[in-house]
């Protein structure tokens, strides 16, 4: 798989990663830890080197299950984890950035993915009690100790990034971005381009919305946290199958998926983008790793563009108490 620079530290990634999130939280549908082994192990064997994980994630058992399927492998492999919230009682209890913190969260990282030093690491969510410039700084340290290559941000808004990146260098930025959330757009990626930040989007084929496996009769289960983002309910589920619609359009025409093209058009899009599209099935690993040979022309991408520019999202990524949280 073709390779990409993120930022101009030297950090440099499988054009698509894997976000492993979801192989043991928030979805309804996890996998055990063996066959979540096997399948980060068979990522890696079709080409993928950028694997994505968090502290919250379980919380901790994440970066477990990532530590022990890339032990053998640590020399292929980009690892990124992220810190900035509170844990209490198995459970995330409000953003949490201060210096202090975060080399706790980072020795506590270090030892459960059982590696000497972080090669990406995010603040996951911007705390606004604390100085983006402390936090920055306190990066800075840690990579100065050799803990951790390149420092990362998740869902800032322009001014913080600017900030952070004037105290120390910004790699790569973490935002939501697809077909059916294209906010970054309007401000955040002209700025990574002017700054020279690479952008890895999570949830590139809508929470898998995208990939056509939902309709309006779909059940969300109580412990899925898609019960969290209005876009999956009933009524927003059925209008939002325009997007589909669209993608399946473009699919039946390069004889693909609609994931792949949905992922290819992200790819497109710009040099320095790396989603990180998640699953728990071999198949559809192969078929999100397939998007990076898809040859859309820049008609193809045009034409895409301008169909979802027609089409109108219904409902919120989330609910108004998480959405308070980004900067987007």
């Amino acid at each position: 798989m073709e390779k990409r620079k993120l930022g101009s530290q030297g950090l440099e990634v499988s054009a698509l990663g894997f976000g492993c999130m979801g192989l043991n939280f928030s979805y309804s549908h996890s996998i055990s830890k063996d066959e979540s082994v096997k399948l980060i192990r068979a990522a890696v064997e079709r080409g993928v080197n950028f694997f994505d994980t968090a502290e919250v994630y379980g919380p901790y058992t994440n970066e477990e299950i990532v530590g022990e399927a890339l032990a053998p492998l640590r020399s292929e492999v980009v690892i990124a984890t992220k810190f900035g919230f509170n844990i209490v009682d198995g459970k995330m209890a409000g953003v949490n950035s201060r210096p202090e913190q975060i080399r706790k969260a980072v020795e506590g990282s270090l030892k459960r993915l059982g590696i000497d030093t972080i090669d990406l690491l995010y603040q996951h969510r911007v705390d606004p009690n604390v100085p983006i410039e402390d936090v920055a700084g306190a990066v800075k340290d840690l990579v100065t100790e050799g803990k951790v290559k390149y420092f990362g941000l998740s869902e800032p808004g322009a001014d913080t990034i600017r900030k952070a990146h004037a105290v120390f260098p910004v790699s790569a930025l973490q935002n939501e971005y697809s077909l059916w959330f294209r906010k970054p757009e309007l401000e955040i990626i002209p700025l990574l381009e002017e700054l020279n930040i690479g952008l890895v989007p999570y949830s590139p084929l809508g929470k898998g919305f995208l990939t056509g496996a939902f309709d309006e009769n779909t059940k969300i289960g109580d412990d899925d946290f898609r019960k969290n983002s209005p876009r999956f309910n009933d009524d927003a589920r059925l209008a939002n199958l325009a997007f589909v619609d669209l993608l399946k359009s473009f699919a039946a025409d390069k004889n693909t998926t609609p994931a792949q093209i949905a992922l290819a058009w992200l790819l497109a899009q710009k040099p320095f983008i790396s989603p990180i599209p998640g699953t728990t099935k071999l198949h559809r690993l192969e078929e999100n790793i397939g998007a990076a040979t898809v040859n859309l022309t820049a008609k193809d991408i045009k034409d895409i563009t301008e169909a979802a520019d027609k089409l109108e999202v219904v409902g919120g990524r989330y609910i108004e108490a998480i959405e308070k949280t980004t900067g987007l």
